[in-house]
């Protein structure tokens, strides 16, 4: 592992779902009575004191990670990016890159190890504090939005590179997202922000440590602006919070909530033509496009310490959704704007069992997990509106249900004092179905799903050769279930998952104090790929294989400088196929390769000065690989100044250009109706901000 260096279905969400969440707190919560009523009953048996640090689902895992390629960020290499969005860190991953549509209340989507086209960030799993992110139907199977998240609340990061975690199944085939909050600590932070484009950002953070034991985290933020192009205006305000209370030494209660509201208009895509003309306009087609969304989130927290070296964690958690968007795209020959909206429901629970023990007597760390999520959404699709009107009937109203129990552990060994083994294993099974809510135009079976079941073993191995030389290697597996009403068409019941399977070599390498190599090579063979074949009908035909590099450098001159450089370069091509023409073709929207080099220089202790340059070089956007996306580049500047601490504790001004060249670049380029369509790159834009504490 790399360590940087510095609804209407929503009532029927209980069931066997909410009885598991019961259970699971109840036995956490029951352990601890029976535990304290034995030690009372003994009387003179006194137990030592065992006090829980509060941690939530996957953190007791860290330890055993470096055998996989990991990207960390912690609380301070956060602080220092401009932080609207979270994004703006995943330059910094190798071979990771966000195709930004400046579409109001649609999520950017994301390529990670040659996966681009899973639709908003479809092929990459994303977790808050544990808790799945990704959606099983909003927009796109495996959509999540970090707009719900707040920038400042965040403690760490972490970026699982392939299907290398067992913390998550389906959707964790590029990778895995990992982002944890505060749950500690005595503070009160403050960033403002404003710039171009009518463009401010406020977030606070308040963490208190209180009487007996409790902790207290609050975090809230407000963004809004006008955009870079006409009909882009948006806003989005958050608001999250954790109360943990200490019931006694050995036994904690947490509570967390979150509400996030969004909505803003959209200028939709341009023609290439009209990009070239003007890359910051609006086809007069598109009217009254845009998006609003609701989101509430709701989990229990019990841990319970039943020795120095092991820990109980029982969890339940609810969400609550509403998302519409208006989009306008060809049909044809005619531009239509379509609606789509999704209540969703989800309720999920779990148990975490992690400890400490030996085995040949050498440590073992491991965890087991059991857990149960049931998603519930109503989705509705019209087409052909005129400026948000409804002319015709829906072409899908209906709710989908789908339901995941999965079962997973995890162990890592140290045999010898130089070789440090991984082994795990997930499994997951699914059920759901499908029922219609009112008369549909559209064509697509709405039946009860067939269960399927799948297995993921992951294996890694990490060598320390030497202080300076570590090397490490694995081997794992992921799967992606039938996409949206596929898995509900009883003709398409013998489906099977797609599965993934990497392997992947890499050595970081310190050969002096002043610098870092981090390097690897991966090779993901995919298999059972699932291919449309009429309206309705899919079959499993079609493999693909992704290979790739990655680097990550650290380079320090001097005292003053810090020089960065993050590559990754991927080559997924298709190996089978029922057209025979598309044999040895790119998988669509993957960039060749990725590239962003950033420097700091810090001519005094109070003052940092920051250049990055990113290059994406070009992507084929067909199957056929004859229309292609050019490669681009860009440069952002910074300027940081951290203000005397008799003005204010931890104060820093920042100053921002992004795109300071004003490069005109396409951001995203794609194919739809045979139309090529471009969502422009954002413009040059000037960012003032200032963060303080209290």
């Amino acid at each position: 592992m790399y360590k940087r260096p510095f609804n209407r279905g929503g009532a029927q969400c209980l069931g066997t779902t909410a009885r598991l969440g019961v259970l699971a707190l109840g036995g956490t919560l029951w352990m601890a009575s029976a535990v304290q009523a034995q030690t009372a009953k003994d009387g003179a048996k006194v137990l030592p004191e065992v006090r829980v640090n509060a941690q939530v689902k996957g953190q007791a895992l860290d330890d055993a990670q470096r055998a996989f390629s990991v990207t960390e960020f912690r609380r301070d290499e956060i602080r220092e990016q401009p932080r609207q969005e979270v994004e703006s860190l995943w330059n910094l991953v190798p071979g990771m890159h966000v195709n930004h549509y400046q579409l109001s209340g649609v999520a950017n989507a994301l390529v990670l190890r040659g996966f681009g086209g899973g639709g908003h960030g479809g092929d990459v799993a994303a977790t808050l504090d544990g808790i799945p992110l990704n959606e099983a139907m909003s927009h796109a199977d495996g959509y999540f939005d970090l707009n719900v998240v707040v920038p400042l609340e965040l403690d760490q990061l972490n970026v699982y590179r392939g299907p290398v975690s067992v913390l998550q199944g389906n959707y964790n085939r590029a990778g895995l997202l990992e982002l944890r909050t505060r749950r500690s600590g005595s503070y009160t932070e403050l960033d403002v922000s404003a710039g171009s484009r009518g463009m401010f950002d406020a977030q606070a953070a308040l963490g208190r440590g209180l009487e007996g034991g409790d902790q207290l985290n609050l975090a809230a933020q407000h963004s809004r602006g006008d955009g870079a192009r006409p009909a882009s205006r948006y806003e989005r305000s958050t608001i999250s919070g954790t109360w943990k209370h200490q019931v006694h030494e050995k036994l904690d209660i947490s509570l967390s909530g979150r509400w996030h509201e969004a909505r803003g208009d959209s200028p939709g895509y341009l023609s290439e033509a009209q990009w070239r003309e003007n890359p910051q306009g609006k086809d007069s087609r598109v009217v009254g496009d845009g998006a609003d969304k609701h989101f509430g989130t709701l989990r229990l927290d019990a841990q319970y310490a039943l020795d120095a070296e092991t820990r109980l964690l029982g969890f339940v958690y609810g969400t609550q959704q509403d998302f519409v968007r208006w989009f306008t795209r060809p049909r044809s020959a005619t531009w239509m704007q379509r609606e789509e909206r999704y209540d969703r429901s989800v309720l999920g629970a779990g148990l975490n069992l992690s400890g400490k023990s030996l085995l040949a007597a050498r440590e073992l760390n491991w965890m087991l997990g059991l857990e149960q999520v049931r998603e519930s959404t109503d989705y509705g699709y019209w087409d052909g509106l005129l400026d948000r009107r409804r002319t015709g009937p829906a072409l899908n109203d209906r709710n989908t249900r789908l339901d995941n129990t999965a079962l997973y552990g995890q162990a890592g060994w140290q045999p010898t004092a130089w070789l440090q083994t991984t082994t795990a294993l997930r499994w997951d099974h699914f059920d759901g179905r499908c029922r219609l809510l009112g008369a549909e135009a559209g064509g697509d079976e709405c039946n009860r799903m067939q269960g399927r079941s799948h297995a993921s073993p992951k294996l890694g191995a990490l060598a320390q050769l030497d202080a300076l030389t570590a090397v490490r290697a694995s081997w794992s597996q992921g799967f992606a279930l039938p996409s949206d009403f596929a898995k509900y068409a009883l003709r398409n019941s013998d489906l099977h998952a797609n599965i993934f399977r990497q392997s992947e070599l890499g050595v970081e390498w310190k050969p002096s104090a002043q610098w870092l190599i981090d390097a690897s090579l991966y090779r993901i063979g995919s298999s059972h790929e699932i291919r449309n074949t009429a309206p309705g009908e899919y079959e499993n035909l079609g493999a693909t294989v992704r290979k790739g590099a990655e680097l990550q450098l650290h380079w320090l001159p001097s005292r003053q400088w810090h020089v960065e450089w993050a590559y990754g370069r991927n080559r997924s091509e298709v190996t089978q196929n029922a057209n025979a023409a598309l044999l040895g073709r790119r998988v669509v929207a993957v960039p060749e390769y990725t590239s962003t080099l950033h420097a700091r220089w810090m001519p005094r202790s109070d003052v940092t000065v920051h250049g990055l340059l990113r290059h994406v070089g070009r992507a084929p956007i067909n199957n056929g690989n004859t229309e292609w996306a050019g490669s681009y580049r860009w440069l952002d500047l910074g300027l940081q100044y951290r203000l005397p601490a008799n003005i204010a504790r931890n104060a820093r001004l920042s100053l921002w250009l992004r795109n300071a060249a004003n490069t005109r670049y396409a951001s995203t380029t794609t194919m739809i109706a045979g139309q090529r369509l471009v969502a422009p790159g954002a413009p040059r834009s000037v960012q003032l901000g200032l963060q303080f504490s209290l």
